[in-house]
């Protein structure tokens, strides 16, 4: 038996636990895990809601800069990267997420999410956030590049669909519009979970 480490990353809800242990707190120490594998000169740290939360939370504690809660979410929008076509979840993105100005204006980012799928949310947030007045914004992801298809039920239909499976984490960054873009190492992400029996 096996645990898919996408349950500690984007799906359990953050309240809950998975054999034991809290998923809360695998999400602070995966925010922490990044924070020691790419140290980030920045003003403040922000997650994208929700799942991006709890990491921002670990990554702003380990690094000592301030958190804030820069942006907020539609709850009546569901989530974007399971929409069946592209333009739905660029749609999607656009009515789901907006940006507390104030928290983030004139600031260098450190954005913090739990993963990278098509690229589709990353891009417009990384766009909303600069539109908003942030000087920087520094991609931070708990997640590694996701370069294959889940064949358990996750619609990432076509290998082809994922950015990471034909970009670099450059080209991606590039392509998104951020200043600087990390993804967890594999090593660190289980390490976070502290369990053997996590899949990547």
């Amino acid at each position: 038996r096996s645990i898919c480490s996408f349950e500690y990353i984007y799906f359990a809800r953050p309240d809950s636990e998975i054999d034991g242990i809290s998923v809360h707190n695998v999400r602070k120490e995966m925010g922490r895990q990044i924070c020691r594998e790419v140290p980030t000169e920045a003003d403040v740290v922000i997650g994208v809601p929700d799942s991006g939360l709890a990491a921002a939370i670990g990554f702003a504690e380990e690094s000592g800069l301030p958190y804030e809660l820069g942006m907020m979410k539609n709850r009546y929008v569901g989530r974007t990267f399971i929409q069946p076509d592209q333009e739905l979840r660029r749609k999607g993105v656009r009515m789901k997420l907006s940006v507390v100005r104030k928290a983030v204006e004139g600031k260098r980012i450190i954005l913090v999410d739990d993963s990278i799928v098509r690229g589709t949310t990353s891009g417009r947030i990384v766009e909303i956030l600069k539109a908003a007045g942030a000087t920087e914004v520094h991609m931070r992801v708990t997640s590694p590049p996701i370069t294959h298809p889940c064949l358990y039920g996750i619609d990432t239909a076509s290998r082809m669909e994922l950015i990471s499976a034909t970009q670099t984490p450059e080209e991606i960054c590039q392509k998104i519009g951020a200043d600087s873009l990390h993804f967890i190492s594999a090593e660190g992400m289980i390490a976070a979970t502290d369990r053997k029996d996590v899949t990547v």
